[in-house]
C-alpha cells in the first residue's frame, strides 16, 4: 500500500475508532456483557474502510473534513459490524474467526451475539439521528442508510439471496445481484451519505452513487477472489469459505484473472463518475485503489 493512501486510511481510522470510543458504553456499563461483546467486536481491528470513504466523498464535495462527519463514520462502522456478527452466527455462515479473532459468539455465546448485533444497529440509528448537519440532510442520511442495509437490493436481502443461492449453480446475473446489495450497498451508501453530510447537491449525489455501485461491487470481487487465494492467517477469517460452502460468488462464474480484470475495470469506471471534481477526489479514489488492490 502506498505510503499516502496508508496514511490517509489510518488517519480516518484513528478519527472513527475515537468517535466508537465515546458512543458505545464502556464494558462496566450495566448489562456489560452486551457492552463486552459490542466492542469485542467494534475493536477487533477493521481497517474501518467504509467511514473512510464516507470522510473522503465529504472532501470530494467541500474540500475538507466536515466538523463531526466522525459520527456519520462510527454508524457506519457499527451497522457494518453488526452484519458480520450475524453473518458469522452457526445459522448462517458458522464461521469461529473474524479480524483475527475469535467470532462474537464463540467469545460471548449466540445469544449475547444476536443481542449485540441487535445492539450495534439500534445505537448506530441513535447515533444518526444526531448528526451535527442540516436537518434534511439528517433525514436523507437516514433514510439512504436504512434503505441501504434493508431487504430490497440492500444488505439483509443480500444476505438472503446469498443463502438460498448455496449449491445452486451461479448465474452471472444472480452473482451481482447478491454482490451489489449484501455488501455493495454499504461501501455505496457510505459514499453518498459522506457527500450528503457535505453538502451534496443532486447532481453530486448521483456521481457519487455511480462511484459508490462500481467501487462496491469491485470490493466484493476481490474479497471472493481474496477468499480463494489467501490463506486464514493473514486473511483474518476462515479461508476457502465459499468454494466450501458452494456459495455464489464471481470467481464461480468467472473465474479468478477474468474477476481481477472486472475488478480493476469497475475502479477505472467509478473513477470516471469523480472528473468533475478534479484533485479533491484524489482521496477517494486512491482509497478506492486500494479496495482492488488489498491483500486480505
Amino acid at each position: 500500500m502506498p505510503s499516502d493512501v496508508k496514511s490517509l486510511i489510518q488517519e480516518g481510522a484513528e478519527l472513527t475508532d475515537r468517535a466508537l470510543e465515546t458512543v458505545i458504553p464502556t464494558v462496566d456499563t450495566v448489562p456489560a456483557s452486551i457492552h463486552g461483546a459490542m466492542r469485542h467486536s467494534v475493536f477487533a481491528g477493521g481497517k474501518r474502510l467504509r467511514p473512510v470513504l464516507a470522510m473522503q466523498a465529504a472532501v470530494t464535495i467541500a474540500g475538507s473534513l466536515p466538523c463531526g462527519i466522525e459520527r456519520l463514520g462510527a454508524a457506519i462502522e457499527m451497522l457494518h459490524t453488526y452484519s458480520l456478527i450475524h453473518d458469522d452466527l452457526p445459522a448462517l455462515d458458522n464461521d469461529d474467526l473474524r479480524r483475527g479473532k475469535p467470532t462474537c459468539h464463540v467469545a460471548f455465546g449466540e445469544a449475547i451475539a444476536i443481542l449485540a448485533g441487535d445492539a450495534l444497529q439500534t445505537r448506530a440509528f441513535e447515533i444518526l439521528a444526531g448528526l451535527d448537519t442540516a436537518p434534511a440532510a439528517t433525514v436523507q442520511i437516514i433514510g439512504l442508510i436504512a434503505n441501504a442495509v434493508g431487504t430490497v437490493d440492500g444488505m439483509i436481502g443480500g444476505q438472503v439471496l446469498d443463502i438460498e443461492s448455496e449449491h445452486l449453480k451461479p448465474t452471472p446475473e444472480l452473482v451481482e445481484a447478491i454482490h451489489r446489495a449484501k455488501t455493495g450497498a454499504l461501501i455505496r451508501v457510505s459514499v453518498v451519505a459522506g457527500g450528503v453530510y457535505a453538502g451534496a447537491a443532486a447532481d453530486d449525489v448521483a456521481r457519487l452513487d455511480t462511484f459508490g455501485r462500481k467501487a462496491g461491487l469491485a470490493f466484493q470481487i476481490v474479497d471472493d477472489v481474496l477468499d480463494m487465494t489467501v490463506d486464514s492467517a493473514h486473511l483474518g477469517k476462515t479461508a476457502g469459505k465459499d468454494l466450501a460452502t458452494e456459495k455464489a460468488t464471481w470467481p464461480a462464474v468467472y473465474g479468478i484473472e477474468q474477476s481481477r480484470r472486472d475488478a480493476a475495470t469497475l475502479i477505472d469506471e467509478a473513477f470516471a463518475a469523480l472528473k468533475p471534481y478534479g484533485s479533491r477526489a484524489d482521496g477517494l479514489k486512491s482509497v478506492a485503489r486500494y479496495l482492488v488492490e488489498r491483500k486480505n
